[in-house]
């Protein structure tokens, strides 16, 4: 059957639509570091805990900038905003503790997601694949 779906997608066969979703899917960036002193300050303590769940404002007050100033940063220095590059590094810490065979309950609380489900959702979104399908190492 053909016709227009949600989002005014036309309707299409099932491995169509799933490759179209992989083109879609957002990758990993490898590098996280940023060139600026009070960027790269507060990178540093997300990646050292990236399990931390400060707000981007508490973090500033720790680095000694304003919410807004670091959130100009990240769009400027990283073409990013400060939540995609947070699940970003999230997402890279979780691959690691993945592939060290981490369980995935634990890997969502040490990485910072709110709740298990959260995690598996944003993980299977990005790979397209659930993280207790990832390959271990």
């Amino acid at each position: 059957m053909r016709g227009r779906g949600y989002f005014g997608r036309e309707r299409r066969g099932h491995d169509q639509h799933r490759a179209e979703e992989a083109e879609d899917r957002p990758t990993v960036v490898r590098s996280f570091q940023a060139r600026g002193a009070l960027l790269r300050a507060l990178c540093a303590i997300l990646q050292a805990d990236p399990g931390d769940r400060r707000t981007l404002a508490e973090l500033g007050r720790h680095v000694g900038a304003s919410g807004r100033t670091l959130s100009r940063l990240f769009r400027s220095d990283l073409g990013m905003t400060f939540p995609q590059w947070r699940t970003q590094l999230r997402l890279h810490h979780a691959l690691i503790l993945l592939t060290g065979r981490t369980p995935v309950t634990a890997v969502a609380h040490r990485c910072g997601w709110s709740s298990t489900s959260a995690f598996i959702e944003v993980f299977r979104r990005t790979f397209g694949h659930t993280p207790g399908s990832h390959p271990a190492g």
